[in-house]
């Protein structure tokens, strides 16, 4: 049990936010991607203006923004807060109804709506950490959304505790809610002249506990092979298949350099889509790296592969594309140390005698909000199992994250 001394909340809101859906949709061209994420963007506006948070708003765009004002007379940067409100579209956020596992004991999840559906601790390793907590899953059919709305309801407790104790000295706190991370586009509509934050924190990560401070870098790469066409019935020595072309291709991929091949710092190729006909198709891949001369390899190598494959097709060619589409966030980092050394402090603070630094194998909004000056690392928010029907958290991994927030906004006020 929390040793905090002020009441949580983030268990019944918690438990309030997982029930709107909110899933973000990438083939849409609309800012945000679904207009269902504004639902939890006016719930939570209505809760901020109850707490007293009277600047809070929703903006056309989905975003929330909401200010807690300084009460120390000390001069302390601006810090943000952010989490978002949207799901993955890969798995299915409507009717999600989340069940208490109260005081778990090791058993296996069985999840009623599909019991083919079962959380194990064998299979999940933060749950042998989780021994008499309270766990939350779905009901088997739907995802959770403990990504990210368990980040959400930490922030909205932290929010909860500092309005009603004053005695708690902290710099102005700007929080930030937003839509569409899911899909590669949560901040870009963020108005950072109206966020005014000097540093921030993304609450959106997994292990109790942690926190990460280096993201891969990214880049999408799209191949698009132009084969030749030919009636079947004629075809032989004139008909160059493009999206056989293109199964070479993906045949050529070599398995190191894949997802399901690598794990810690290694990068990877990884084709996303294949799509086409005879005369034209294209494959969506995306390269990732932590360093950008990775990123620069794994290019060169998709580029000679392709040239391999197309040596053979004489009368077709095909032309690979290149664009950036997120950077690690270490590299801002290592130039604000303060930043993650506050955090550490308040892991500390928040009973964490050995926080865990790590790196993040993909990006958060984070990631583009350190490029867009505002240094940004990824604490904890207790989720596991994301996107997916076996996704979970633990209430009082949930109440960790919120005291984390608390400390490390006193931790600021302190060190100014």
């Amino acid at each position: 049990m929390s040793t905090f001394p002020f009441p949580h909340t983030a268990k019944e809101r918690f438990l309030r936010y997982v029930q709107i859906d909110t899933q973000s949709d990438p083939s849409s061209p609309t800012v945000p991607s679904t207009e269902k994420q504004k639902d939890l963007g006016r719930v939570l506006v209505e809760e901020l203006l109850a707490l007293g948070i009277s600047d809070a708003h929703l903006d056309e765009f989905g975003y929330v923004y909401a200010t807690i004002p300084a009460n120390t007379d000390k001069k302390v940067p601006v810090i943000c807060f952010c989490s978002h409100m949207d799901t993955a579209p890969d798995c299915s956020g409507t009717g999600v109804k989340p069940l208490v596992h109260a005081n778990y004991k090791g058993q296996d999840l069985v999840l009623p709506d599909d019991p083919s559906v079962v959380i194990r601790e064998a299979e999940h390793e933060d749950l042998k950490h989780q021994r008499g907590n309270d766990i939350i899953t779905a009901s088997g059919t739907t995802l959770l959304g403990a990504d990210n709305k368990a980040g959400v309801a930490a922030i909205m407790d932290a929010a909860h505790v500092l309005v009603n104790n004053p005695s708690l000295k902290h710099g102005k706190i700007r929080i930030l809610f937003t839509p569409d991370e899911e899909i590669g586009r949560g901040v870009d509509k963020v108005d950072m002249k109206k966020l005014g934050a000097r540093f921030g924190y993304t609450i959106d990560g997994e292990t109790a506990g942690s926190i990460e401070d280096e993201t891969f870098s990214a880049d999408g790469a799209v191949v698009t092979i132009h084969g030749v066409s030919s009636h079947p019935g004629f075809a032989k020595g004139k008909m160059e298949h493009a999206l056989k072309i293109a199964g070479k291709i993906l045949a050529k991929m070599p398995d190191k350099l894949s997802p399901e091949h690598t794990e810690g710092r290694q990068g990877f190729i990884h084709p996303t889509s294949i799509e086409g006909g005879l005369e034209k198709a294209t494959i969506k891949f995306i390269l990732r790296d932590f360093t950008e001369g990775g990123l620069q390899r794994h290019a060169r190598t998709l580029q000679k592969i392709v040239d391999g494959v197309l040596k053979n097709y004489p009368n077709s060619h095909a032309e690979v594309s290149v664009s950036q589409q997120y950077r690690n966030m270490g590299k801002v980092l290592r130039r604000h140390p303060q930043v993650v050394e506050h955090a550490l402090e308040a892991l500390r603070r928040a009973g964490f005698a050995q926080p865990l630094k790590r790196s993040i194998r993909g990006g958060t909004d984070g990631s583009r909000l350190s490029f867009m000056g505002l240094p940004c690392p990824n604490l904890f928010a207790g989720e596991h199992a994301f996107h997916s029907k076996q996704e979970w958290v633990s209430v009082q991994d949930m109440e960790k994250a919120a005291e984390t927030i608390v400390h490390l906004a006193q931790v600021w006020e302190e060190r100014s």
